[in-house]
């Protein structure tokens, strides 16, 4: 099998990732904006407005006043998600605040329509938002949507935000955040079938993470959930490696308190080259490269070492430096290079599986369900070096994971209806085929105008 560095030389490859952004230059002022808002109800003459709104909307606001769950039946709520961001991470790009982070979460919303059949509705907020202030706004938008999904929200704020909603009582709908649950997920796949295709085993690997920002820090918690040993696992910031004995690290109301506790258990200090000598897998969600990870630290891992170089929106080192230093795995967070180790594949499979059932919430036994079944799909479909999990274009995979998750919450007891396999399956496929057979048809009549190079 030719591979992705054997078609293009070194030169060709670094031209041909610049290509996206040339584009998106191009392309973003021509559309002005990548969703819009359309009917989902038939409008046949004006009459049907007396119908859908003014005097005949006043019978079913009756009934979801005198039975609040109505609302998923009379309303667009059950299949709704709010992008919440308010632009302090945005992707590699850091706090450019919530105007300049607005492309990305219209970008995340027209993934969650086209992948997932869910309405998503981008709602960047800001400039200076606390925690308190998202943790308030999420409490009052909650009548109108079914899911929150929050985006790109620095950390130590996203880790509040995300565990305050997720335990306060008050909060009827499921609040996922996608920098850490979604990345950790669609990671876990990714691991699950790497360590397969170098021939190792779960509890024998020793990992580096390289970066504690929200990402790895969700990452290490559900490779832990999935039986993966990470109390040998190794852990570096931009100080260095994580060690008991480092004095910032030494309060407990710091959020690496607890990883540094159960890892590291040769105590280790220095940086990055430092850890990775010996190392089976690097996991590093840090700061966009090149160059953040050099070939020559690369050289100081095992036979047959896994990279995951996830930094956006440039890898911390380009595969093809990776795997001249001797990686059999790599993979990025970019969709031009094999291996892309995004929330794209995981996001909207688990939201449709999660609204699908209305759950409450997205555990982490959740997450797990939808790894293993990206994992599977992949497997089935013959994983090797350069693809270890599904793509975009693995349509069926979200309708599975789909499935996956919805039944996860139905036996979890935190679903709000129940559906069998079957009917799950037949509704995600439904919601799913729709909503591109209807990009599809906007482009075919010319609603949607096809741009031109």
């Amino acid at each position: 099998m030719m591979t992705t560095e054997q078609k293009f030389s070194k030169e060709e490859l670094i031209q041909k990732s610049k290509e996206p952004g040339l584009k998106a230059m191009k392309m973003h002022p021509f559309y002005q904006g990548k969703m819009q808002v359309l009917p989902r109800c038939e409008v046949r003459s004006f009459d049907d407005f007396g119908v859908w709104y003014s005097p005949g909307v006043a019978a079913p606001c009756m009934d979801i006043y005198k039975n609040p769950e109505q609302v998923y039946v009379h309303t667009s709520k059950w299949n709704s998600v709010a992008v919440v961001s308010d632009g302090t991470r945005v992707l590699g790009l850091g706090d450019i605040g919530p105007q300049a982070g607005l492309p990305v979460m219209e970008g995340k919303a027209l993934l969650f329509k086209y992948l997932g059949g869910v309405d998503a509705t981008p709602l960047c907020v800001g400039p200076d938002m606390s925690a308190e202030d998202i943790i308030q706004l999420v409490k009052w938008i909650q009548p109108t949507y079914g899911g929150i999904n929050l985006e790109d929200i620095s950390k130590p704020k996203c880790f509040k935000v995300l565990d305050t909603l997720r335990k306060d009582p008050d909060v009827k709908i499921p609040v996922w955040h996608d920098d850490q649950q979604g990345t950790a997920t669609v990671t876990v796949a990714g691991m699950l079938n790497a360590i397969k295709v170098v021939n190792k085993k779960k509890q024998d690997v020793r990992i580096v993470f390289n970066g504690v920002g929200a990402s790895n820090f969700a990452i290490q918690r559900l490779l832990r959930t999935a039986g993966f040993d990470i109390r040998k696992a190794v852990f570096v910031d931009s100080k260095g490696i994580l060690y008991k004995d480092r004095p910032d690290l030494k309060d407990s109301a710091n959020y690496k308190y607890e990883i540094v506790q159960n890892s590291n258990p040769e105590q280790l200090q220095g940086l990055l080259p430092e850890a990775l000598e010996g190392a089976d897998v690097l996991i590093s969600l840090s700061r966009p490269g090149p160059g953040v990870v050099k070939p020559e630290w690369v050289k100081k891992m095992v036979d047959q070492p896994i990279v995951f170089a996830c930094a956006n929106p440039v890898p911390e080192i380009f595969p093809w430096d990776a795997k001249e230093a001797g990686a059999v795995v790599v993979a990025t967070g970019r969709s031009d290079f094999p291996n892309q180790v995004n929330n794209s594949i995981g996001f909207p499979g688990i939201f449709r599986g999660t609204l699908d059932v209305r759950a409450t919430t997205i555990t982490d036994e959740m997450c797990i369900a939808a790894a293993e079944e990206l994992a599977y799909y992949a497997e089935e479909r013959g994983i090797h070096a350069e693809y270890i999990v599904p793509t975009m274009d693995d349509s069926e995979v979200f309708i599975r994971e789909a499935v996956a998750v919805g039944q996860m919450a139905i036996k979890q007891n935190i679903a709000r209806i129940k559906l069998s396999q079957e009917e799950a399956t037949a509704i995600a496929w439904k919601l799913i085929t729709e909503s591109r057979d209807a990009t599809k048809l906007l482009m075919h009549e010319g609603f949607i105008p096809r741009y031109q190079e």
